[in-house]
């Protein structure tokens, strides 16, 4: 069996630390360079669910997208529920690994999951890493629908190919318009709507569009959008992510398992769906 050194090792060259944002906090949180790696656990985020799982599992490791820490602490005392994981993970023998920005920026990565899950066939970054001589390797991605869809067929497909939540899938734009190019970007996107608009796509998939930039995305162009659950549009990452681990760890003879959470850890858990009509014009009556 590997070390937890040789398996972090492995996953920074899969996903460098040096592709992160500045702001971002990536790499090993928790875990004993020296210890055995056994079984790996690749879920969304560092929750105590997950935690729960990789200790009923068995795993040694657990692998994220989100950071636990993004913003830095203090302390990892167990009054708050970041440091009953942190707690959680250590009384378990569980290590924890971070792959974050680092993971959206690479070729391929969590935007590359998000068109395949989709069913784009990408044809390059919406932003891409000046960094890279290739020109692939950037945020979110661009992609051709073959054939193309209707907006409502293709939220269809969008809504059949993440995992299910709460919220589901919205839409803004005509429900008959032809989408034959989109844009994609798993977790929060609308930072890159200017982009998305300068590529003349017909078509946005992300997540946590905010009114505004949405309203005014719409009105600068005749660009659909399609909003999804932050988590879903980051889990198809999972099994890439899983993927790559494996094939490094046939090519060195590691004997190492690994698995995907399908634990839902999206924080929206109902849905309570509204009639679908304009309120009445009429005057509410005044009380006798």
């Amino acid at each position: 069996m590997p070390k937890l050194s040789d398996v972090i090792a492995a996953l920074e060259e899969i996903y460098p630390p040096q592709w992160a944002e500045s702001w971002d906090a990536v790499g090993l949180v928790c875990g004993d360079p020296d210890a055995e790696v056994a079984r790996v656990l690749f879920a969304v985020d560092p929750v105590q669910t997950v935690v729960d799982e990789a200790a009923e599992w068995g795993a040694d490791l657990v692998v994220t997208h989100h950071p636990l820490y993004l913003r830095g602490t203090t302390t990892v005392a167990a009054t708050g529920f970041k440091g009953r994981v942190v707690h959680s993970l250590i009384r378990s023998g569980i290590a924890l690994h971070v792959a974050h920005t680092n993971a959206d920026h690479a070729d391929p990565g969590v935007s590359d999951a998000l068109a395949e899950a989709v069913g784009l066939r990408v044809t390059g970054p919406i932003v891409a890493d000046p960094t890279d001589p290739t020109g692939r390797r950037g945020s979110g991605r661009i992609g051709v629908l073959e054939p193309p869809l209707t907006l409502a067929a293709f939220a269809d497909r969008v809504a059949a190919g993440l995992p299910a939540t709460a919220t589901g899938v919205r839409v803004a734009g005509d429900p008959d318009r032809l989408i034959s190019r989109a844009a994609v970007c798993g977790g929060s996107g609308d930072g890159f709507l200017a982009e998305v608009r300068a590529a003349g796509v017909d078509a946005y998939v992300t997540a946590d569009l905010r009114h505004h930039p949405a309203s005014e995305a719409t009105e600068a162009a005749p660009v659909a959008l399609v909003d999804a659950a932050h988590w879903a549009t980051e889990w198809p990452w999972l099994t890439l992510a899983e993927r790559a681990l494996t094939g490094v760890a046939v090519e060195r003879g590691w004997q190492l398992e690994t698995r995907v959470s399908t634990r839902v850890t999206d924080p929206w858990t109902a849905h309570a769906p509204m009639p679908y009509a304009l309120p009445s014009s009429e005057p509410v009556p005044s009380a006798p």
